[in-house]
């Protein structure tokens, strides 16, 4: 009877460890491919590592291949000769500019008008005749010529100074209560006349008249104050209720004049504005 502890030699130590156990279990299949799989594993790392290592070195020796010939170029240095320096010459100083004559200021004349004093003439005594020649004289209707007084001369102008004469304008004083019905510039309403005739038609109420009035004129005349308002409103027409009305329109209107000017100052102005109108029954 065979020994059951005597082992062949064939058998690996797989079989042996896994004698009379289930072999289809997964671990002797491990067990008994793990050599090989242990060599292949080997085999495909040490494989990645030498392509990974030798990839440097394989792209550059491809680069090395592709690239082009070095072209030469030569490059010879040219002698650069130098120009001679620029030496600045010193600027001579300009003399300072001279100063600018003083101003001379205009000298005005005034002209006075001198009325010269009178001269009483010196009384010029002749000696009478000699008895002779008063003998010789004859009395009667005959007319004698007798001596002469001197000529009366006036006094010289006095010496021009060689400056132009100037006289200065006298302007005349403005009243501050005169009210003036020519001036230099007339009172201006804001807008124009245009626009206080515009205003004055639509404010102007036409109930206050019958209405077969026909046509109706009348001149309203006001006083523009020296602060743009207006006072002494009038009207002169024959009718009395279209004056009436028409001096309510008036003094209806707020809005402030421009005063009326003269010399630059501002004056009370009279001012006239015609109306006419006309009412059909």
């Amino acid at each position: 009877m065979a020994d059951e502890n005597v082992y062949s030699q064939n058998l690996t130590l797989d079989e042996i460890v896994f004698e009379n156990r289930n072999k289809e279990y997964g671990a002797y299949d491990i067990r008994h491919q793990y050599p090989r799989l242990l060599t292949k594993s080997f085999i495909i790392g040490t494989g990645l590592f030498l392509v990974t290592a030798l990839s440097p070195f394989i792209y550059m020796t491809i680069k090395s291949m592709n690239e082009k010939d070095a072209v030469e170029v030569k490059s010879d240095l040219v002698e650069i000769i130098e120009e001679d320096p620029i030496i600045e010459q010193p600027k001579e100083e300009e003399p300072p500019p001279p100063p600018p004559p003083p101003v001379e200021e205009e000298k005005i004349e005034i002209i006075q008008n001198v009325v010269p004093e009178p001269v009483k003439a010196p009384k010029v005594e002749t000696p009478p005749p000699p008895i002779s020649k008063q003998l010789e004289t004859t009395t009667g209707l005959v007319n004698q010529e007798g001596v002469k007084a001197p000529a009366y001369t006036p006094p010289p102008p006095p010496p021009s100074t060689g400056t132009k004469a100037s006289t200065a304008e006298v302007k005349p004083q403005v009243s501050d209560t005169q009210v003036y019905s020519e001036v230099e510039q007339t009172a201006e309403f804001p807008g124009g006349i245009n626009a206080f005739r515009n205003k004055f038609q639509n404010s102007f109420d036409g109930s206050a008249m019958n209405g077969d009035e026909g046509a109706v004129k009348t001149e309203i005349t006001f006083v523009v104050e020296r602060d743009g308002t207006i006072t002494d409103v009038k009207a002169n027409g024959k009718n009395s209720d279209f004056n009436s009305e028409a001096i309510r329109t008036i003094k209806s209107i707020k809005n402030k004049w421009t005063p009326a000017k003269i010399n630059g100052q501002s004056v009370r102005y009279r001012f006239r504005f015609p109306v006419s109108m006309n009412f059909e029954g």
